[in-house]
């Protein structure tokens, strides 16, 4: 595992948890930049992923 794959699943977790925080608390705003964290974490871990592949 690469840190690519590590810092993107820690971030579309974390994006994950805080979006759902701007859905209880009703903040439309918060929600949409958590989850743009999370879909970029996201994006992260494919890459991480591609590399290991390419490791390979």
């Amino acid at each position: 595992m690469n840190k690519d794959q590590i810092k993107g699943r820690m971030k579309t977790s974390t994006g994950a948890a805080k979006e759902v925080a701007g859905k209880i608390l009703g903040d439309s705003q918060q929600e949409s930049k958590w989850n743009l964290e999370k879909n970029l974490g996201k994006a992260q871990s494919v890459y991480g992923d591609f590399k290991e592949k390419m490791k390979k």
